[in-house]
């Protein structure tokens, strides 16, 4: 949203913004629209949550880098504001209050960070903007060094190098991770897109020539639910792809070395946006080694958790 204002009089810029922040103000508080859960006011959009108590926005809207808009002045008589100032200014007061709240009271632990990482987890998880490890999982700086895909998918060795398999080799080889947790979640629109590929056509797209790195576990879940409706087959697949790259990351040998010394262990994890809930297993390599008849590795898993 780009809003143009019409001055005649520069000097009168301030007070046009001071006016434009009462009328913000005004219609925050006489409009309870704004605060509902599961309604945004079409003709007034700043980037801030749906679910922003009242108090909070005034608040928000209070603070300079906030609803201190960025004026431009053209040649003419316009001048421009541009919200995307507005996420911006909000995106520099968390920083600044990580800053204070958190950086400066564990200086020494970041000072240390500064010089060097051990991290004991390597996480795999969707580029989804609602799957968030350190919000979700409580992760903090330091604790996992993370990849970020579409539909959370391990390559297996076999189809060369990728940026996944190329921080996989860092993690594990150079930082000596002890721990990899695949995620997937619910809803993901990388392995419908993976469901609905058909097998025998070519695509041009970028995604789908990524999301086939799953197409082994998309044959086994259609194979194993032939009798239910896309939707649930692609629920099923969500949790089938996690196993599937979990198999996928016994193709490095340098990462079956390790968890066969049982210095490293492979984990699957699915977070639900439905219900807030959160699945965790183990990988059980130890019953990974039987081929099915298409020569694929079977896998058994163990250590199953539902947190909820």
């Amino acid at each position: 949203m780009k809003m143009v204002w019409l001055i005649r009089d520069r000097s009168k810029t301030g007070s046009l913004v001071r006016s434009t922040f009462d009328l913000v103000r005004s219609f925050v508080h006489g409009n309870s629209s704004l605060c509902s859960p599961l309604s945004t006011p079409s003709s007034f959009s700043l980037g801030f949550s749906r679910t922003m108590p009242r108090h909070n926005f005034a608040k928000w809207a209070r603070s300079e880098a906030a609803f201190s808009p960025s004026i431009k002045e053209n040649p003419g008589t316009t001048v421009e504001t541009d919200d995307k100032q507005d996420l911006f200014g909000l995106m520099k007061q968390r920083f600044l209050s990580f800053k204070q709240q958190k950086y400066t009271k564990e200086l020494e632990h970041f000072q240390a960070l500064a010089e060097a990482q051990s991290p004991k987890f390597m996480v795999i998880a969707c580029a989804d903007s609602r799957v968030c490890p350190s919000n979700i999982l409580g992760f903090q700086p330091g604790d996992a060094f993370m990849i970020r895909n579409i539909a959370n998918l391990v390559p297996p060795m076999k189809n060369g190098a990728t940026e996944c398999n190329a921080a996989l080799e860092f993690a594990v080889t150079i930082l000596k991770v002890e721990n990899i947790l695949v995620i997937g979640h619910s809803s993901c629109a990388g392995i419908e897109a993976l469901m609905n590929i058909q097998d025998d056509v070519q695509s041009r797209s970028f995604i789908n020539k990524w999301v086939v790195n799953g197409k082994v576990a998309k044959s086994r879940t259609k194979a194993a639910t032939a009798h239910l409706s896309f939707g649930p087959q692609c629920k099923f697949c969500e949790k089938e792809s996690v196993n599937q790259s979990l198999l996928n990351l016994l193709s490095y040998p340098w990462i079956e070395e390790r968890v066969k010394k049982e210095l490293l262990s492979l984990h699957g994890g699915y977070y639900d946006f439905s219900n807030c809930s959160f699945e965790k297993w183990t990988l059980d390599w130890r019953g990974c080694n039987v081929e099915d008849e298409e020569g694929e590795r079977s896998y058994t898993v163990k250590d199953q958790e539902f947190w909820c």
